[in-house]
């Protein structure tokens, strides 16, 4: 019996897996840093191009599975950055005093925070955006629920 394993789900499930948790956290890191947000934009699109050119060009089965979920992920990427900018407008996501860009979003919006309401240990049940405020700042809130 000739058993050959293909490798290249395997490969492509990983590249996903970590292409997306990478770009994830990057995203949120480097849009919270960068005051000029058109630098990382393209950045991430000219390296996701660059994979997807790459996908279509190589001979390998493998290389262009990978490189082309990789870059997919990077062209993603490169529009969650907005995404990531509005959250932060909205206060989804905290605003970054130190950065200039942020300190505008801040002062211009009402709902910008620098609270990340997300960091609190969960209750169980959803709360308002107050509510969150108190956990962060880890004071109690009603405790029967909503």
């Amino acid at each position: 019996m000739n058993l050959n394993l293909q490798w290249v789900g395997v490969l492509a499930a990983a590249a996903t897996f970590l292409g997306v948790w990478f770009g994830h956290v990057a995203v949120r890191k480097i849009e919270a840093r960068v005051e000029k947000l058109w630098v990382p934009i393209m950045g991430t699109l000219l390296l996701g191009l660059a994979f997807e050119t790459w996908s279509l060009l190589t001979d390998s089965l493998l290389a262009s599975a990978v490189a082309g979920v990789l870059g997919i992920t990077l062209l993603w990427d490169s529009f969650e950055f907005w995404r990531q900018q509005k959250r932060v407008i909205k206060g989804h996501a905290p605003a970054n005093p130190d950065n200039l860009r942020h300190a505008r979003i801040f002062a211009e919006n009402k709902d910008a925070t620098i609270l990340d309401l997300l960091d609190r240990d969960p209750i169980g049940y959803p709360v308002s955006a107050e509510d969150a405020i108190r956990l962060v700042s880890k004071k109690p809130i009603n405790e029967d629920g909503p």
